[in-house]
């Protein structure tokens, strides 16, 4: 009988007797050395040795990343998450998850874990953010726990960029010491909303007789981005070059890649700011959401328009259309009502 060398199988002799055990502590293994029953036993205890115990958080992490929830999230928000599922996996993972369905004895610790990226409070939030999503997985559709113990916990970054628009004479700055193609880049997304995964393949054929449409990346194309092609908009398109199928090319007159796109915008953000802006690319998304909403446009439309779903857009509008746009809005349609009556 041939004797396959199992790792880590452990031996005792006792009594003239000699048993087998899948490690030293680990359960015995049935059957005759050598026999298919001997490695079918040995097999099952090392497969349960490395499944994690359903009652631990590691386990959630694990059902979390297996999920359909998870799969369906953007390719970029995957990649960035990742990491942070391992780091809260490790740190969480032996703890019972019944021990989070007592959030006054769980938040210290949650806390706790929070502060040790206390010196860069925007990740620290943003790994709040991932265990939240963990947790409220835990919440529905597991029904692990009954309530999220993340809610409630104040971020650490008090900065807020709800306000934070780009100005025309912001943009007009940037324009006069940047390159044309980055130029265009910024004249386009400040007239559109496209976030930039989206505007780097925004092709011609996207271009219809009275709207851009295009299926946008975050939603992992399952939405539309349907942008009217107003004046303003035609103005940008005729001054932008055709050197490819795609509309925004680099100075090599090829189609840009993110991060070729994005370090040359920080490059000429310096340039024409030595001492510094708070001016961020993605902050053109909230310009251009700005310019819907002050020329008139209906929540639902703009919805339509920036593919934001339509029961969130009054929150996502008072996030990136500055107060006081939102104001003279508000004064506008006072101001048109009087008139009416």
């Amino acid at each position: 009988m041939v004797m396959v060398e199992l790792k880590g199988l452990h031996t005792v002799k006792a009594k003239g007797r000699t048993y087998y055990y899948a490690w030293r502590g680990g359960p015995a293994i049935t059957g005759e050395p050598g026999t298919p029953q001997f490695q079918a036993s040995y097999n099952e205890a090392v497969e349960s040795k490395s499944a994690p115990d359903s009652n631990r958080f590691r386990s959630l992490v694990i059902r979390y990343k297996a999920s359909k929830d998870y799969k369906e999230l953007a390719d970029s928000t995957r990649r960035n998450w990742g990491p942070w599922l391992d780091r809260i996996s490790d740190h969480f993972g032996d703890l019972r998850i019944a021990q989070f369905d007592r959030p006054e004895k769980i938040r210290p610790f949650i806390r706790k874990w929070r502060g040790g990226y206390a010196e860069t409070p925007r990740a620290a939030d943003y790994g709040m953010q991932v265990l939240s999503r963990v947790l409220s997985y835990a919440v529905d559709p597991l029904g692990k726990i009954a309530t999220n113990p993340c809610e409630g916990i104040k971020q650490l970054y008090s900065g807020s960029r709800a306000e934070i628009i780009w100005t025309d004479a912001d943009i007009a700055h940037l324009k006069a010491t940047c390159s044309a193609e980055v130029a265009h880049a910024v004249d386009l997304a400040a007239h559109t909303g496209l976030r930039v995964g989206d505007l780097i393949r925004l092709s011609w054929s996207h271009v219809g007789e009275d709207a851009i449409v295009i299926t946008t990346g975050k939603s992992r194309h399952r939405r539309e981005a349907v942008i009217p092609l107003y004046q303003a908009l035609r103005d940008v398109l005729a001054r932008i070059p055709r050197h490819s199928p795609v509309i925004l090319t680099s100075s090599k007159k090829r189609p840009w890649v993110k991060d070729g796109l994005g370090s040359s915008f920080v490059k000429a953000k310096q340039e024409a700011w030595p001492d510094g802006e708070n001016l961020n690319f993605h902050d053109l998304r909230g310009t251009a959401a700005t310019k819907f909403y002050i020329a008139g446009l209906t929540e639902r439309e703009i919805a339509e328009i920036m593919a934001w779903d339509e029961d969130q857009v009054a929150k996502i509008i008072r996030r990136y259309v500055s107060r006081g746009a939102a104001i003279k809005e508000r004064i506008r349609k006072l101001d048109e009502a009087r008139k009416r009556t």
